[in-house]
C-alpha cells in the first residue's frame, strides 16, 4: 500500500473544503489505493458531496479564518481572539499532529490553507504542500493594529511549505519560497440538463439563473423582488428562502451549485473563488455583489472581469430588493485567452507521483 495523502482543510465557509476536495476526488479516481485523511471541521457530508471512495475523517480545525455570522458579515474582534488561542497553542498542536503523521505513514501533507500544517509537516518530516489563491497574511495584514503581529507568524509558517499550487485569481502570496502556478479547480456536474429538469420537474423559462451566496449565506436576501420576473426560473441552496412560485429551493445533499450550474443562463454570488472558478469551468456568466474589507474579495472581482462576461453590483443594490442589475447587460472581459481548466489534474498528478 502506498504511503497516506493527510489533506487538511481550514473551515472558513465551504469554499476551501470544496475546491481542495475536488482534487483530492481526482486523486481517487486514478489512484483508489492511496489512503486519505482528511482533516477539517467542516461537516462529514460535504465532503462525501465529492469525496465517493473511502476516508478518514478527522473534524480538527488549525485555524479560524474569519468569524463570520453570515458569508459576508464578520466579527474581527471574535477573530482576533481566536487567532491568538491558535497561536498559543501551536507547540502542542504541531507536536500532537507530527507523531499522528508518523504513525499513519503520511507520505504527503496537502493543505487549503491551514498556516499551522507547514510546522507540523516539517517536524514530522514529510513534504508539505498547499493550494491556494491566497493567504490569510494577506486578509489579516491589511486589517492592520494588532492583526499585523499575526500576519507575521502566520507567513512565518507560510515560509516553511515545500511547494504551493497557486490557483487563478490570486494575491502574490510572497511568503511561499515555491510556487507553481495552476488552472482553475473544482468540481464537475454529475447530470445533464435533461436529468436535472426532469429530477426538479423544470420546464424552459424565460431564463434561468442561480442565486448562491456561500455555505454560510447572507442573513437577509430581498427574495420579493423576484416576483418581478415570473417568467425566469432562480434556484437557490438557501433553505431559508421563502416558497416562491418562481423559486426552487435544492435541499437534496446530493446536489451542489456546480451540478446546476449547466441548467443556469448566469450565476449571481458573492466573492468567492470556489463559485467563481466553478462558473468559469462551466463558461457561465457571473453577476456578483462587491466586499469591502476582506482583501481577497478585490482580487477576485478584478479577475473575474478579466477572463468571465460579468455584472458588478453594489450590495445595496441587491439588498433594493427590485433586482434590477439582472436586466442590465453584462461586461465583457477584458483579456481574450481563457483561464486553464487543468488545475485539479495537474495537482493530482504531482501527488500522486510523490506517493508512488
Amino acid at each position: 500500500m502506498p504511503p497516506a495523502l493527510y489533506v487538511a482543510i481550514t473551515n472558513h465557509g465551504f469554499g476551501h473544503v470544496t475546491r481542495m476536495a475536488s482534487v483530492v476526488a481526482d486523486i481517487q479516481l486514478r489512484r483508489p489505493d492511496i489512503p486519505i485523511i482528511v482533516t477539517t471541521a467542516a461537516p462529514r457530508w460535504l465532503l462525501e458531496c465529492y469525496l465517493k471512495q473511502g476516508f478518514v475523517h478527522r473534524p480538527l480545525a488549525f485555524d479560524i479564518g474569519v468569524v463570520q455570522q453570515d458569508s459576508v458579515t464578520m466579527d474581527k474582534s471574535a477573530t482576533l481572539t481566536a487567532l491568538e488561542h491558535i497561536r498559543a497553542d501551536q507547540a502542542a498542536v504541531v507536536s500532537r499532529e507530527a507523531d499522528f503523521l508518523k504513525q499513519n505513514q503520511v507520505g504527503l501533507v496537502l493543505a487549503d490553507i491551514p498556516p499551522v500544517v507547514a510546522p507540523i509537516a516539517a517536524a514530522a518530516g514529510v513534504p508539505c504542500w498547499m493550494a491556494s489563491n491566497f493567504g490569510w497574511d494577506f486578509i489579516y495584514r491589511d486589517w492592520g493594529g494588532a492583526f499585523i503581529d499575526m500576519a507575521d507568524w502566520i507567513a512565518d509558517c507560510f515560509g516553511q511549505c515545500d511547494r504551493l499550487f497557486r490557483l487563478p485569481f490570486h494575491e502574490p502570496m510572497s511568503a511561499f519560497p515555491q510556487i507553481e502556478d495552476v488552472g482553475l479547480t473544482g468540481g464537475r456536474p454529475r447530470w445533464s440538463i435533461e436529468a436535472l429538469r426532469q429530477q426538479f420537474q423544470l420546464e424552459a423559462a424565460g431564463r434561468t439563473i442561480l442565486l448562491t451566496f456561500g455555505g454560510l449565506g447572507l442573513a437577509q436576501v430581498p427574495y420579493g423582488g423576484l416576483s418581478r420576473f415570473s417568467d425566469w426560473q432562480f434556484i437557490t441552496f438557501d433553505q431559508r428562502a421563502p416558497d416562491l412560485p418562481n423559486l426552487l429551493k435544492v435541499t437534496d445533499r446530493r446536489y451542489r451549485p456546480v451540478d446546476i450550474m449547466p441548467l443556469c443562463d448566469s450565476i449571481v454570488s458573492k466573492p468567492g473563488y470556489g463559485t467563481f472558478a466553478e462558473a468559469c469551468l462551466q463558461d457561465k456568466p457571473i453577476v456578483s455583489i462587491t466586499r469591502d474589507g476582506f482583501a481577497e474579495a478585490s482580487v477576485l472581482i478584478d479577475g473575474i472581469r478579466q477572463v468571465a462576461p460579468h455584472h458588478i453590483i453594489e450590495p445595496q443594490e441587491l439588498m433594493t430588493g427590485t433586482w434590477g442589475f439582472l436586466e442590465a447587460p453584462l461586461t465583457p472581459p477584458t483579456r481574450q485567452t481563457p483561464l486553464p481548466k487543468t488545475g485539479n489534474q495537474v495537482i493530482a498528478q504531482a501527488a500522486i507521483e510523490a506517493l508512488s
